[in-house]
């Protein structure tokens, strides 16, 4: 509904016909100027004016996660409500669902992310009107730099036909968010401004007008976008226009702001006056303004251009590099008051020095003063990294002085070197800073300058204090990684033919076992070159071996591979860091929690949390949306070295993890349905973090957060003597399993499970363990195997007298009897069950008997004593305050109205049955109430209602494991027949089995 309601069928919505032009599928958004976003071309309605604020917010920080501190102050300030945080993530889950509706519940999505304590949007390729237009005048400056001014000019004009007025147009004022939007707007007067010499001195004025015109309506003080459009004017023959224009801005300066004309101005008016062209500056971008000179030194003969060599092989960072070519267009700001700071951080080997190389070399020419280099060695040991003192030194040396010159003492040499950079067009690169305080002496003191840092830590206090923007570094994506190493490979004499020649699937497994990391890559590819002969089969079968996957990196000199490039990180660590680093090896999921690490470490989880944000902050671990912390392959590779060869109680500490999991999936599956005493673990032993889910909604998300590692703990905790019986840890999450559908890691699991109790020697773990199994076995409807585990059950829990095992025996074998059509024997062994339940004082089993009782009457014909049974079971269950069973007794009651002839009755049953299925989080409970009721609607001539209750169904299906069973694949098609009979919006195939 919320996605109809969104769309056009909303008072708001429209078609993109009208100017906007989004291209093709998929969403769209536009920022610069009023903010619209479409979805598949048809425009969506954002929803009320806050929540429109937050969605221009994000956008006009794309790819740069806003805190929700920050969030709450830009939205609200100091009268933000008490619910602003809560407030904050309805907001953003609205609009989760408007950009992507078919998105579950709590995903995070492809465009709107959690990103630490706040959220960031990340578009894709040209989903953002801002990204392709920084994108533009990206590639504008790096056609200049190439001197293909024409081509420049076209880009510029690209771009600037993206802005439709000023940025989030009425959602950016009267906030503490304006200067966010007002920065975007000064993006497009500097990009005007760059366009408009380059058209007049190309003798092309009049396709930057229109673009011009509508800066100066924005900017009505703005003197050089003023004079910009008066020289364009003049140039275009607009001789009248041009100088009403100057009448005009003059009058504005003078009423305004008491002042007179700038040397701009006037120079733009006396070019009208004379019909002369403007001299051509040296990169037809407005950086021609003199500079003044420096008393101090003399400069020294030779521009200093120290920047490394760019890789001739570059490839990729489209993303990173438009939002550098975006902030480098900011430079410009009038505001500015001291240098453009820009700090990438990430991981060892991610590729930081190399971008920051390249786009150093693609804006060079813009620094008239010529580009600085320095290495700071802060991935060397303390002692060996430069220090500032140094680095002063070698940068004062740079701008002509002598070394006997330069004083001792660090304060002297910061003073001088401000002086000297006062007023330069400098581009400074410090490649490899330890921390923020080692590049805050080294900072110039000029508005015009770029600094580009490159740190494997984020320099937050760089960010705080100096005003750096921070830009983090993940690996490259799949096709830039194939790419990057293809692209190496084909300038290897004899390699590239051979490469080539290799299936896809081998080079991207090699890739992936890589983690993607740029390094791992490259120092692949040259062994590769050299050697010829080394089949890329050869190189994947050495990477698949995690404990010595890093060797195929090592270098014999001990120079830059990876895990030269960790163990500087690792060294860096607190001895508590670096031990939870070691453990973290030994997750069983890409993913682990704060508290199963702090499980494994015997730490507290307030202690956990700190380590963990050290790790993160050293690059060493990530969090994701989740609260899960995951790491690199290789990063992980060099941990298990580290766990294999400095953690010698590591089994200890995966049988506190695997206690870990036990202990919190029982406390999870007791508020999911009532468990059995003998299920009930041991208590956990000191130092294991038991996770206790206070609700229903909370044991639910509990398991789904950790539904990839659970059927792992069950495996791993049957490898091996850790203390944690696997059929106790399968039984605890069958309960989760059945409600969502799992039905495959169900069946897998209890497997696992039955082997490893018989290989023990322990017959009531097995006895568990047959019973689990026979009850998933009941879904792939193979119910000769699953008498014959109930009846080897059955044997070992009389042998041991378990009353309620023994009746949840019975309960199951009825089960399988009505589903054989033998009613007669179902009943009898409900019967046994019953009684057996009603000995044990089991109340929620008593409640299923009587309803699986009333399933058998209804099908033996008994309707009256069958509703009697099935209306005692419902009360019962709702006294109960668990609607887990509500759907299954209303179905049944539904299916004996339906017999006594009392068809709307039995719709409103299914109708609450599918209801209860909802609110418990049932995908199997919504299935059936919902493929019944589908059937139930064409009895009654309900074709909507049918179509939409098929659709249900259909869902609730594809939701599940691998798409459901066959059995359900087949029941939806054969609905889907029916309706098909009746209706055309039902496909005519087969698809619902995919």
């Amino acid at each position: 509904m919320e996605q109809e309601i969104a769309l056009s069928k909303s008072a708001g919505a429209r078609r993109a016909d009208d100017g906007v032009r989004p291209v093709g599928g998929g969403l769209r958004f536009q920022i610069l100027g009023p903010l619209r976003f479409w979805r598949d071309g048809v425009e969506v309605n954002a929803g009320p004016r806050q929540q429109c604020r937050l969605l221009a917010l994000l956008l006009a920080r794309a790819g740069r996660p806003i805190s929700v501190h920050t969030l709450i102050e830009l939205l609200w300030g100091e009268e933000a409500p008490a619910s602003a945080v809560n407030v904050i993530h309805k907001y953003v889950g609205t609009l989760r669902r408007l950009m992507e509706p078919s998105l579950p519940p709590r995903a995070t999505g492809s465009y709107l992310r959690r990103h630490g304590g706040g959220y960031l949007f990340a578009p894709g390729p040209g989903t953002l009107d801002l990204v392709t237009f920084r994108e533009l005048t990206g590639t504008a400056r790096a056609s200049l730099a190439v001197r293909d001014r024409d081509e420049a000019l076209d880009r510029y004009v690209e771009a600037l036909e993206l802005w439709r007025g000023p940025a989030g147009d009425s959602y950016a004022s009267g906030t503490a968010a304006t200067p966010i939007f007002t920065a975007l707007d000064r993006e497009f007067l500097a990009a005007c401004v760059s366009a408009a010499e380059l058209a007049v001195s190309l003798s092309r004025p009049a396709v930057v007008l229109h673009h011009l015109r509508l800066a100066a309506s924005m900017a009505p003080l703005n003197e050089p976008v003023q004079a910009s459009l008066i020289a364009a004017l003049g140039a275009a023959g607009h001789q009248a226009e041009a100088l009403e224009t100057f009448r005009s801005v003059r009058s504005r300066l003078a009423d305004d702001l008491g002042i007179d004309p700038g040397s701009a101005l006037e120079a733009a008016h006396l070019q009208v006056l004379t019909q002369t062209a403007p001299p051509v500056t040296g990169n037809g971008a407005g950086d021609g303004d003199p500079r003044p000179s420096m008393p101090l030194v003399s400069m020294p003969l030779v521009r200093p251009a120290q920047l490394p060599p760019d890789l001739p092989a570059f490839v990729g960072r489209t993303a990173e590099l438009a939002t550098l070519a975006g902030l480098h267009g900011g430079r410009a700001d009038a505001g500015r008051t001291g240098p453009l700071i820009v700090a990438l951080d990430g991981m060892g080997g991610v590729g930081k020095s190399t971008l920051a190389g390249h786009f150093a070399h693609l804006v060079a020419r813009d620094f008239t003063d010529g580009q600085l280099y320095l290495d700071l060695r802060g991935d060397q040991a303390e002692s060996d990294s430069l220090s500032a003192s140094d680095a002063l030194g070698s940068l004062l040396s740079s701008q002509g002085f002598h070394m006997s010159s330069v004083p001792e003492t660090l304060a002297a040499r910061v003073g001088i070197y401000r002086s000297l950079t006062a007023g330069k067009s400098l581009l400074l690169l410090l490649d490899n800073a330890r921390d923020a305080a080692q590049v805050r002496a080294l900072l110039p003191n000029s508005p015009a300058c770029l600094v580009l840092v490159t740190s494997r830590k984020p320099l937050v206090e760089l960010a705080a204090l100096d005003g750096a923007r921070l830009l983090h570094l993940d690996p490259p994506d799949m096709p830039t990684a194939r790419e990057l190493i293809q692209r190496r490979l084909e300038h290897a004499p004899n390699r590239s033919l051979r490469a080539s020649a290799s299936p896809v699937g081998v080079l991207d497994e090699i890739i992936e076992l890589c983690g993607r990391l740029p390094l791992a890559m490259a120092i692949l590819a040259g062994r590769l070159s050299a050697r010829p002969r080394l089949a890329l089969a050869d190189v994947a079968a050495e990477l698949r071996d995690g404990t010595r996957r890093l060797a195929a990196f090592a270098s014999s000199h001990g120079g830059c591979d990876p895990r030269a490039a960790f163990a500087w990180s690792y060294r860096q660590l607190s001895p508590q860091a670096a031990r939870v680093f070691r453990l973290s090896s030994a997750a069983m999921a890409p993913g682990i929690s704060a508290e199963a690490l702090a499980s494994m470490a015997e730490t507290p989880p307030r202690v956990a949390r700190a380590m963990l944000r050290e790790l993160a902050d050293a690059a060493m671990l990530d969090e994701d949306d989740e609260g899960r912390f995951t790491s690199h392959v290789l990063i992980r590779a060099y941990a298990l070295e580290l766990l294999l060869a400095e953690e010698p109680d590591r089994d200890a500490a995966v049988s506190r993890l695997l206690q870990h999991y036990l202990h919190s999936s029982y406390h999870a599956a007791t508020r999911l349905a009532p468990m059995s005493p003998t299920i009930v673990p041991t208590p956990a032993p000191d130092g294991v973090v038991v996770g206790r889910p206070g609700s229903y909604d909370e044991a639910m998300r509990w398991f789904e957060d950790h539904r990839e590692v659970l059927p792992e703990a069950v495996r791993r905790a049957a490898e091996g003597a850790f203390g944690v019986s696997p059929w106790q840890l399968a039984l605890a999450i069958v309960p989760w399993f059945q409600l969502t559908g799992r039905f495959h890691d169900w069946q897998d699991m209890m497997r696992v499970a039955l082997r490893s109790a018989r290989d023990s020697g322990d017959e009531v773990g097995a006895a568990h363990a047959m019973r689990g199994l026979a009850d998933s076995c009941y879904y792939f409807a193979n119910y000769d195997e699953a008498l014959d585990l109930l009846s080897r059950a059955r044997e070992t829990f009389a042998e041991h007298g378990m009353i309620p095992e023994l009746g949840d025996v019975h309960a199951a074998a009825q089960r399988i009897h009505g589903q054989l059509g033998q009613h007669e024997r179902a009943l009898a062994e409900n019967e046994r069950a019953l009684s057996l339940y009603r000995a044990a004082g089991i109340e929620h089993g008593e409640i299923r008997a009587a309803a699986a009782r009333g399933r058998s009457l209804v099908r033996l014909g008994a309707l009256g004593e069958a509703m009697s049974c099935l209306t005692e079971a419902l009360a019962r269950s709702e006294k109960s305050d668990r609607r887990t069973d509500e759907p299954a007794i209303r179905i049944v009651i539904a299916e004996c109205l339906g017999l006594l002839g009392c068809q709307r009755q039995a719709r409103d049953q299914l109708e609450q049955a599918v209801e209860a299925a909802v609110e418990s989080q049932s995908r199997i409970g919504v299935f059936e109430a919902s493929a019944l009721l589908c059937a139930a609607l064409l009895d009654l001539d309900d074709v909507p209602g049918a179509c939409r209750a098929w659709r249900r169904a259909c869902d609730a299906m594809h939701a599940m494991q691998n798409g459901g069973t066959r059995t359900m694949r087949d029941e939806v098609c054969d609905l889907g027949v029916r309706l098909n009979q009746v209706t055309d919006l039902v496909p005519r195939s087969r698809d619902t089995q995919r």
